[in-house]
């Protein structure tokens, strides 16, 4: 038989994330709503975003009685800053992310036959929504937060943000494997005559 780990702390009044099943009653096809604004975990962030620690974090949930366990549907809202991955300027917007996920009933055929990290599982009455929504959250990150979808980025010569550079903004450079003959296009000194006159 496989462990059942317990994810529900002792202090469950105090923890937002737990949530109390025994109102469904372990009927399936019973349902109920849960919406909260709590403060956000530290941690939620990627390397160029996240969402700031504390920050308002609201839970718009359907819990759902079915056979094996309590499913947990709807969706986080949370704000994120960070800045953009082409010209770095800061970036703040608002994450809203999907979850869906199955609490396993003690003793259900689901508990019984899953692994210890495959399933949650719902432990007196309580199930503990955070690491879902932690993973929700970290996934629905963007990998390259931008300003604008058609930010132009650095200039990669004088490091500048193109969009504030005018229009057809420039570096003369030279090819570096040309630039030994760089001298070679100097103008060649005047040839001054014997009359003094030059040609």
């Amino acid at each position: 038989m496989p462990v059942k780990p317990s994810r529900i702390p002792h202090r469950t009044a105090r923890n937002p994330f737990v949530l109390d099943t025994r109102e469904l009653g372990r009927r399936p096809g019973t349902m109920q709503t849960v919406r909260r604004e709590i403060a956000a975990p530290a941690g939620l962030r990627s390397a160029l975003v996240g969402v700031p620690d504390g920050a308002p974090l609201v839970l718009d949930l359907r819990l759902e009685s079915v056979t094996e366990g309590v499913l947990v549907t709807g969706t986080v809202t949370v704000p994120t800053e960070g800045e953009c991955g082409r010209c770095l300027e800061p970036v703040t917007t608002e994450l809203v992310v999907d979850v869906c996920e199955l609490f396993a009933y003690p003793d259900s055929v689901t508990d019984e036959t899953a692994g210890a990290d495959e399933v949650d599982r719902i432990v007196d009455d309580l199930i503990d929504v955070e690491p879902v929504v932690r993973d929700a959250v970290v996934l629905g990150l963007p990998v390259t937060p931008l300003c604008r979808t058609d930010c132009a980025g650095l200039c990669p010569d004088c490091g500048q943000r193109l969009d504030d550079l005018p229009a057809g903004h420039t570096h003369h450079k030279i090819d570096p494997r040309w630039a030994g003959l760089a001298d070679f296009l100097e103008p060649a000194p005047a040839i001054t005559t014997e009359t003094g006159s030059q040609e």
